[in-house]
C-alpha cells in the first residue's frame, strides 16, 4: 500500500525555520517525482517545490525561492523541505505528493498524497 507521511509542521514566529520531512512506504522514492504543495485557508492549493531524482532537477516557485530547500534521502525513501526565513504568508497546510510533471514555471501532481500538515507562521 502507498503512503506518504508528512511531519514536522508547527508554530513558528516570522523569520524562523522549519524542517518537513515526507516519508514514504509501499514505493521508492527514486521511482518518482516528488514534491511539496501547499494551500492556505480560501486560496487555490499551489505547487511550492519538487525533485526529480534521475537527475536531481528541481523546481521552486517563485515565492520561496532563495529561501526553501528540497532534498531526499533514498536510503531513508524520505523527502525534506527546509524552510527559513518565514514569512506569515507561509502559512498553509503543506502536503508532499508525487509529480507527474514540472517544468520551470508549474509543477503537476501526482497520483500520491500524504495527509497534510499545518505549519503556521504567527508572533
Amino acid at each position: 500500500q502507498v503512503q506518504l507521511v508528512e511531519s514536522g509542521g508547527g508554530l513558528v514566529q516570522p523569520g524562523g525555520s522549519l524542517r518537513l520531512s515526507c516519508a514514504a512506504s509501499g514505493f521508492t522514492l527514486d521511482s518518482y517525482a516528488i514534491g511539496w504543495f501547499r494551500q492556505a485557508p480560501g486560496k487555490e492549493r499551489e505547487g511550492v517545490s519538487c525533485i526529480r531524482s534521475s537527475d536531481g532537477s528541481t523546481y521552486y516557485a517563485d515565492s520561496v525561492k532563495g529561501r526553501f530547500t528540497i532534498s531526499r534521502d533514498n536510503a531513508k525513501n524520505t523527502m525534506y523541505l527546509q524552510m527559513n526565513s518565514l514569512k506569515p504568508e507561509d502559512t498553509a497546510v503543506y502536503y508532499c505528493a508525487t509529480v507527474a510533471a514540472f517544468n520551470d514555471y508549474v509543477m503537476i501532481p501526482g497520483r500520491y498524497w500524504g495527509q497534510g500538515t499545518q505549519v503556521t507562521v504567527s508572533s
